[in-house]
């Protein structure tokens, strides 16, 4: 949700001057119920989850722009709790560092993450935090900010290791958050050696962000010259390859190799006896 710059720039005031006393004002508690007779135990559980139940922040705007959003914090227990409130990657400031929920109570709490004018367009990460009793809430904020997109991605450092494990580095040249996807290839002397079609990773890149990665070849030729290729792509992004070359010779090949080299020149005395 987009909101005016003077409409933020009040919020931001109100979290410089609220004190104890303004935060049940900025915070408004929803449904409470009568507490019970006799001594309360402590605090039974809490949660912070973005309004309307969402499982994560989402806000769009341009740089030098002013976002706000609304935390909800339930207090489950039977004794008021008060909670921490705090922001990570991104400038976000809350009408109230803390609150003091009722029990069996939920208090919304307004926030508002300002955009730096020289933020690039594309997908950035943040966070919003909930502490109490000790124990902290993470919640995720998505935050794009509008302008050209521009999704890229590369393969680097691609290296063959004396077992097979293929060793290989992506890298997220863009400015949008890319899943990528992987093709694996490898071509021997005598043809195709390897052949894994394309297939998503358990991997998500942000803007800027590389990630090294292997990949399993249990059963590579005992001898051959291969060279293998990997091919990366993700969706908006052009498909990106590098390559690598290596030689295997296992014991075990190089026996073989010697035996038939053997039993060659075997036959070949043979032969040459014969015609003698």
């Amino acid at each position: 949700m987009r909101v005016a710059r003077a409409a933020a720039a009040a919020l931001l005031a109100a979290a410089g001057t609220a004190g104890p006393g303004a935060a049940a004002a900025a915070a408004s508690p929803t449904a409470p119920a009568p507490g019970p007779a006799r001594t309360a135990p402590a605090p039974a559980g809490w949660s912070a989850t973005p309004a309307a139940g969402r499982p994560y922040v989402y806000l769009e705007g341009a740089s030098g722009s002013v976002l706000q959003d609304t935390l909800s914090v339930t207090n489950t227990g039977a004794r008021p709790l008060t909670v921490r409130l705090s922001g990570e990657g991104a400038s976000i400031a809350f009408a109230v560092r803390s609150v003091t929920v009722p029990a069996r109570t939920r208090a919304d709490v307004p926030f508002a993450v300002t955009v730096p004018a020289d933020t690039p367009p594309g997908d950035h990460q943040g966070s919003v935090r909930a502490g109490a009793a000790g124990r902290e809430t993470v919640v995720p904020l998505h935050l794009r900010v509008s302008g050209p997109r521009l999704a890229a991605l590369t393969v680097e450092n691609v290296r063959v290791e004396p077992s097979g494990t293929l060793r290989y580095t992506l890298v997220n040249r863009g400015n949008t958050v890319l899943a990528p996807r992987l093709a694996v290839r490898a071509e021997g002397l005598l043809g195709t050696v390897l052949d894994r079609p394309e297939r998503p990773l358990p991997l998500v890149l942000r803007p800027g962000e590389r990630a090294t990665r292997t990949e399993p070849w249990p059963d590579p030729p005992a001898l051959d010259s291969v060279t293998v290729r990997l091919t990366a792509g993700a969706p908006g992004a052009a498909p990106a390859s590098a390559r690598a070359d290596a030689a295997f010779a296992s014991p075990a090949g190089v026996g073989v190799l010697a035996a038939v080299l053997l039993a060659a020149a075997g036959t070949a005395t043979y032969a040459i006896r014969r015609r003698r």
